[in-house]
């Protein structure tokens, strides 16, 4: 029985889509791809950390396609300049000025591969353009396109070649998801299936740009109850106060807590925030934000979220 006109136009029905297309590609990772797309719609960027080989670069490719977004990815190497990221200024012997030819930064949705086997200098080339969406180089300020998102891949710590990201370029990140080994029947599917790139040829958006910056816009207008905010407070209070972590959570990873929660609660067509909501964001949100009081660097945000009763 086909939907109604009304029902397809429907926000979680779009986004359901959305999921449906992207898992056509990336088998067997549905919560990933709800975690990333909830990413997008908070207008928050992504970092994707987990071993070569599991689907990081394809599920970023996807997002893309089915987004209908502008991509580019960019190879982070050990010889990456900041230049090579966002531009250079050329001078034209004609009229004797420079101009400014933009780098790869200048896309609606940057893949920033391999993000930590570059140096921090170059790193850093991101932070105010993930930050306040902008560039300057050269004194000269220069916008980039909307909307603007930023997905990095990151390959563990123990592999050869590898700087650790700081905590301020971590911070720039809304969500931090891993991908995992697939179960056996999508590993299974994988293995008798096309080649992933090639599928990727002939996907078509499901969306327009100028759709996914409405749905954004939507994102902002979910109801968060005043009970919900005593909630998330909470949250960030045990954190500062239990002893168990290194540094407790600043005011932006609330804000960064409840944009996603929000972005949420619209993925699962509702207009209003639940607990639940924050729950399923939760690990995703503030797990690269914290860090064993101990040492390591892993903390354990389910006996976080028990700790602290809900409204």
């Amino acid at each position: 029985m086909a939907l109604a006109p009304e029902k397809q136009n429907q926000p979680a029905h779009i986004l359901d889509t959305v999921i449906s297309r992207i898992g056509q590609i990336v088998l067997g990772k549905e919560h990933q791809a709800r975690l990333s797309l909830a990413c997008l719609l908070a207008r928050g960027h992504l970092l994707i950390e987990d071993l070569p080989g599991v689907g990081k670069t394809t599920l970023a490719h996807v997002l893309a396609k089915v987004l209908g977004l502008h991509f580019q990815r960019i190879q982070f190497t050990a010889d990456l300049l900041p230049a090579d990221i966002l531009g250079v200024s050329i001078y034209q012997p004609d009229n004797k000025t420079f101009v400014f030819h933009p780098g790869p930064i200048f896309s609606q949705l940057v893949l920033a591969d391999e993000i930590n086997r570059t140096t921090p200098k170059t790193q850093s080339a991101l932070l105010e353009a993930m930050e306040e969406r902008q560039v300057t180089t050269d004194g000269e300020t220069h916008k980039l396109p909307a909307p603007f998102f930023v997905i990095a891949t990151q390959n563990p710590h123990h592999l050869i070649g590898t700087f650790p990201l700081p905590e301020s370029q971590l911070d720039r990140f809304l969500m931090r998801i891993e991908m995992g080994y697939p179960d056996r029947a999508a590993e299974r599917a994988l293995l008798k299936g096309r080649d992933r790139r090639e599928l990727l040829e002939s996907l078509q958006p499901v969306i327009s740009a100028d759709k996914l910056a409405s749905l954004q816009q939507l994102v902002t207008r979910v109801h968060v109850a005043d009970p919900l905010l005593d909630y998330v407070q909470n949250l960030l209070e045990a954190t500062r106060r239990a002893g168990e972590f290194a540094e407790g959570l600043s005011p932006r990873a609330g804000l960064s807590l409840v944009a996603a929660a929000r972005a949420w609660a619209l993925l699962t067509g509702r207009d209003m925030v639940l607990p639940e909501d924050v729950q399923a964001v939760a690990s995703s949100v503030i797990g690269h934000r914290l860090r064993p009081a101990g040492g390591g660097r892993t903390a354990n945000i389910k006996r976080l979220l028990e700790s602290v009763p809900i409204p």
